[in-house]
């Protein structure tokens, strides 16, 4: 077997790093008024100190017309630096280096926070945030350049090891590289030649500023996605003049744009890992400098793969250690088991980012609040008889958390294997890897010593029987029957039903898209593989239209397409009568009919809070959590898990005798 290159140090100019695992730079959403927080330290701190190679921070600002999202880090402020120290601080204590990306987003942005106009090469405006904006002229572009010197002067100042230039998917200097965005007809337009001249202008400026001490790179798109924009032949000259220059220490590659092709560029489980590794293979084919392979890493055995197989030098591996920071000292020490796999879901990282909100994870409560001490023990001095009744999401979350503060703790689920609803969701096409939350948990229960009990039916009775101290009922959600569906139809079912296999439509079918998000796409795709006619059916604008969050709403439409799979919006059932389904455009106020052979009912459910009630009368000490207490997604029920597990007290007394 050939030597592990994975664990081999390599050197990025004047820096060293101990393994080829990056952090690579992505959004957080942790600043506050323009500044960085203790949050970012203590966020980047775990995952120093989980053992990775390298960290490259989220992008710092470099000027004030670049203001395209409200929680940006203004790195042309000079106030910034006594934060960049923190957060220096903070990741060297593990002896680990890390870098600042600096960036203007140029037309990739909005002049609402900033009130001033955007600038970038022309007046071509983005996809997404549809502003005009001002082209640069010659004294702008200087300005531009000696903007980038400055905040990677603040930079070194802060203790930075390094600063990356941000050239790929938001960026000014993407911006004049590629053909799609650059119309001008002067030195920085035209050829590549002069719609490179920015960038080789910045690299100078910054390494000027800089000097020899700290390590520089560039991160280059390797491929737009866009008509008539960068092509990997491009971003292969464009990294062969970076070379050139001489300045430069190392080269990190993306994919898309971060507009309009966002969905490639943070890609969820539905795209295939390695899916960008085509762009650093061939960069790394035409230049010697070391080049950073990005795409969707899960674990180490795929990064190991990708440096044997020549791709790249370093790996970017951002989510897997957003889902655990300890990814890389778990690979290291062959605990991979042990590894909370990132689920590719973009709910709590991409999806939160989305909403302004800070980031965070669906399986990993303590990410983003590391230094708020959550998910870190609290031994108890007597540890409870904790029962557990359900085996979901919620219910396996309070049961890590019980016991990791030293708790007792027994898990009773009703069917033969953990997982609830989360096991129906990933038994779906091309969302096998949510099953990951359900072995994540698992693992980390077995780890913890909690006893998992599998066809345990719980009643009063049965905890009474048992004499626990405390529990908590997990017991999930029952489908609903919604008011326009008659009881006695049994050709409407809900999704849950055909997950199951306790129903098998055939034919024509309409699948009610109530809830906007995977439940209704994922059984219409399945549905439509086993050779149904599909429709699905929302009273909202759009079918799905969570999936926007996700990044997985512009894939849902390629697949619905190439699978027949018709879309209608805007209707809303309003009764059966016989076999003829009922709806009302609700704009118009049309009717509309439809006559299927089965209709699928993705729509909000009710919670399963029986048991919850009756223990509450009979005195016990009972929490209730997931959608038992209301039924929401996975990464409420696992919060919930987590808050009334870490809360549960000593066990100075058992509450309940009889």
């Amino acid at each position: 077997m050939p030597e592990q290159l994975l664990w081999s140090p390599l050197q990025l100019g004047p820096v060293t790093v101990r393994n080829r695992i990056v952090f690579s730079a992505h959004l957080t959403n942790y600043a506050e008024d323009g500044l960085p927080t203790e949050q970012h330290a203590a966020y980047y701190a775990e995952r120093a100190a989980g053992g990775v190679g390298l960290i490259i921070t989220e992008e710092h600002s470099t000027h004030p017309t670049d203001w395209p999202y409200e929680k940006l880090i203004h790195g042309f402020n000079r106030e910034v630096i006594d934060g960049y120290r923190r957060i220096t601080d903070a990741v060297h204590r593990h002896r680990v280096p890390i870098f600042a990306q600096i960036n203007h987003n140029g037309g990739q942005a909005s002049s609402m926070y900033s009130r001033l106009p955007v600038w970038a090469p022309s007046p071509v405006a983005d996809p997404l945030f549809r502003e005009v904006p001002k082209a640069v002229d010659h004294a702008e572009i200087a300005e531009i350049v000696e903007s980038y010197a400055r905040v990677a002067g603040h930079c070194a100042e802060g203790g930075f090891d390094g600063i990356e230039l941000q050239c790929s998917h938001s960026s000014i200097v993407r911006g004049f590289l590629s053909p799609a965005t650059n119309r001008r007809t002067d030195e920085y337009g035209g050829s590549l030649e002069n719609r490179s001249r920015l960038l080789r202008e910045i690299v100078a400026a910054v390494r000027a500023e800089i000097g020899p001490g700290l390590a520089l790179g560039v991160r280059i798109c390797g491929d737009e996605l866009i008509e008539g924009g960068t092509t990997i032949d491009e971003a292969v000259e464009v990294a062969k003049m970076v070379e050139a220059s001489g300045l430069v220490d190392y080269v990190n590659t993306s994919i898309g744009v971060a507009t309009a092709s966002l969905f490639m560029i943070e890609a969820s489980m539905h795209v295939p890992p390695g899916y960008a590794m085509f762009i650093p293979a061939a960069i790394r084919d035409a230049i010697d400098l070391p080049v950073v392979g990005v795409g969707r890493f899960k674990d180490p055995l795929q990064a190991e793969r990708a440096l044997q197989e020549g791709h790249c030098d370093l790996v970017g591996v951002v989510r897997g250690q957003i889902a655990d920071a300890d990814f890389v000292r778990k690979a290291r020490g062959g605990f991979t088991d042990d590894t909370r796999l990132c689920l590719s879901c973009n709910q709590e990282c991409v999806g939160r980012m989305g909403l302004n909100r800070w980031l965070g994870c669906i399986e990993n409560p303590r990410t983003g609040r590391e230094s708020l001490g959550v998910g870190l023990p609290k031994p108890v001095a007597v540890g409870r008889r904790v029962l557990v009744v359900g085996a979901g999401p919620a219910g396996m979350q309070a049961a890590i958390a019980a016991a990791r503060n030293g708790h007792h703790v027994t898990v009773c689920e009703r069917d033969g294997l953990a997982g609830g609803q989360v096991r129906l969701a990933a038994s779906v096409p091309n969302r096998a890897e949510f099953g990951d939350l359900v072995r994540n948990q698992v693992n980390e229960c077995q780890r913890l010593g909690v006893e998992i009990e599998l066809g345990v039916e719980v009643t009063l009775e049965e905890v009474r029987r048992r004499r626990p101290d405390t529990v908590v009922v997990a017991t999930g959600s029952d489908p609903a029957r919604p008011w326009w569906a008659p009881e006695d139809a049994d050709w409407i079912v809900d999704v849950r039903h055909v997950l199951t296999g306790d129903a098998s439509p055939t034919g024509t079918v309409v699948v009610i898209d109530e809830l906007g998000f995977h439940q209704a796409t994922s059984v219409a795709e399945l549905l439509a593989d086993r050779g149904c006619e599909v429709e699905v059916i929302t009273p909202g604008m759009v079918v799905g239209q969570d999936l926007g969050l996700t990044l997985d709403l512009e894939n849902w439409w390629i697949r619905a397409s190439a699978k027949g799979i018709v879309q209608t919006t805007e209707c809303t059932p309003m009764g059966v009568e016989g076999r003829t389904l009922q709806l009302q455009h609700h704009p118009t106020g049309t009717p509309v009919t439809r006559e299927p052979d089965w209709v699928v009912l993705a729509v909000p459910s009710n919670p399963a809070d029986r048991l919850y009630h009756e223990l509450t009368a009979a005195g016990y000490d009972v929490h209730r959590v997931g959608d038992a207490v209301a039924p929401r997604r996975a990464h409420a029920a696992v919060v919930d898990g987590e808050r009334v597990g870490a809360s549960i007290p000593t066990a100075d007394r058992a509450l309940v005798t009889t």
